[in-house]
């Protein structure tokens, strides 16, 4: 009988331990889950993305790169996809989706069992060294009682990492093409300002020549003077800052060494004929945001984690321990081995802690999920509506100055010409009608900046990814270089 039970006692913890299914291969595959994230990228704004993992795969992304900015302009489009391709950060955060598919791949198999081997009456010379050797094999029964339940909570982080860096790579495509408008939109000013340093130029000059001639008093001259000195040092500020501004985009591109010999437009798009109002923005919000849906997984694995807590409430450990212990005696001058099989169940006894922390802290962290899912619900709709009116308003703005301040000015600077022509208007005024002018067309480049950002922002609260813009009085201090190469 002892012969028979032995075999059957090792084996039933090996078996125990081997009822499972197999590993699905959706954790097991080299990039497992990105694929997913790839597709769902590309819904929603058209580019590629790669996940990286070899030194081949990242010499031949360097050559996509190249061939995409190396001595070209890039438009924002551009930018957008050597982004995604190209930024380590964002190919730190997809190794996230790797490792939260091995650790459920660790969930879905069996914990492995655990041999022990003990030798006793080491030195009995009389029974050949060694009086007895002791085997046990030990399985984990609550972890094969709870694997699937394991397993389920694996999968959710899993789908949630998969949201989450489909989330980090909506919010680099957003930042990127708001770095790109900044870094125009800087440059698009500085030209700007050149002009106006040119007619501040000019008005210096004069003002110099009819102080020579005694035409201009000291008081005059100073005026132009220090108006064509402030306006120089307008200038170098905006050069650097259009320098820092391409910089910015830079760094979000990824690009170093030799990648970084690349321009950007010297003005912005012109503004579209007309913008509507965008329907059903709040719906088109709900169902889009990534961020909200990452909230919802988030949820799911409290309530996953709460159902394995309530199983696992008062047994947390349960063992099963099956063995054999052979034992040498010394009869009548023979030696003889007699064999006793083992069998033992071990668990803990919760006298002292009777799993209600655990369930308490299970309760409060679902209950916190639930909160946070419900305020980012809330959240969700009111950023959807504000970037929505900031959509439509900006672009009135910018309209406004387009079509209304913009051809004021050169009407009073064209009628000032006249009268200059016909010997009514003096060089001075002329020179300030410029000036005005000018003034107007930076105004209404800076608000064309401030539409292309509120659009930004708007893509972003529909699909989520975060705001890549500033406010418009962050992004008015935003001026660009002339020379500097762009």
């Amino acid at each position: 009988m002892c012969g028979k039970t032995l075999p059957i006692l090792i084996a039933l913890p090996l078996v125990l331990a081997a009822c499972a299914t197999a590993v699905p291969d959706i954790y097991t595959a080299p990039r497992a889950g990105f694929a997913a994230v790839s597709d769902q990228t590309s819904a929603t704004i058209g580019k590629r993305t790669a996940f990286a993992q070899t030194q081949a795969e990242n010499e031949e992304v360097q050559r996509d790169v190249r061939a995409l900015v190396q001595g070209k302009t890039i438009s924002a489009d551009t930018a957008v996809q050597v982004a995604l391709l190209n930024n380590k950060g964002l190919q730190a955060a997809y190794a996230e989706i790797g490792l939260s598919a091995a650790t459920a791949w660790q969930e879905a198999t069996p914990v492995n069992p655990v041999v022990s081997i003990g030798v006793l009456g080491i030195g009995a010379a009389e029974l050949g060294a060694y009086r007895a050797i002791e085997g046990m094999i030990a399985s984990n029964l609550l972890a094969a009682q709870t694997r699937q339940q394991r397993m389920a909570l694996a999968d959710v982080n899993f789908r949630a990492a998969q949201a989450s860096a489909v989330n980090n790579t909506l919010a680099l495509a957003n930042q990127t093409r708001a770095a790109w408008i900044r870094a125009v939109a800087a440059f698009e000013t500085v030209s700007y300002l050149q002009r106006a340093k040119v007619t501040s130029d000019a008005g210096a000059e004069l003002a110099q020549r009819l102080g020579e001639t005694g035409s201009l008093n000291k008081a005059g001259q100073a005026r132009e003077f220090a108006f064509n000195a402030e306006l120089a040092g307008q200038l170098a500020q905006a050069r650097l800052n259009a320098i820092r501004a391409k910089e910015d985009l830079t760094r979000l591109m990824g690009l170093w060494g030799d990648d970084v010999a690349y321009f950007v437009p010297d003005a912005l798009p012109a503004l579209p004929r007309s913008v509507g109002a965008v329907a059903g923005v709040e719906v088109k919000a709900l169902n889009n945001r990534i961020d909200l849906r990452v909230a919802k997984l988030d949820l799911e694995a409290q309530a996953a984690a709460f159902g394995l807590t309530d199983q696992t409430r008062l047994v947390t450990d349960l063992e099963l321990i099956a063995g054999v212990e052979a034992e040498r005696e010394v009869e009548d001058g023979r030696r003889r081995t007699e064999t006793t099989p083992q069998l033992e169940l071990e668990f803990a006894i919760p006298i002292f802690d009777t799993g209600k922390a655990r369930m308490r802290k299970a309760e409060l962290s679902y209950l916190q999920a639930a909160n946070v899912l419900a305020q980012k619900a809330v959240d969700v709709r009111s950023e959807a509506r504000a970037t929505e009116a900031g959509y439509r308003a900006t672009y009135r703005i910018a309209q406004h100055y387009r079509d209304v301040l913009v051809p004021l000015r050169a009407t009073v600077e064209e009628e000032g010409l006249l009268s200059y022509n016909g010997m009514i208007t003096s060089t001075f005024e002329l020179i300030s009608a410029t000036r005005d002018k000018l003034g107007a067309e930076l105004q209404a480049a800076n608000a064309k900046r401030d539409f292309y950002l509120a659009e930004a922002d708007l893509t972003a609260a529909i699909y989520g990814g975060g705001s890549g813009a500033s406010s418009p009085s962050e992004t008015a201090a935003l001026a660009a270089g002339g020379d500097a190469e762009h």
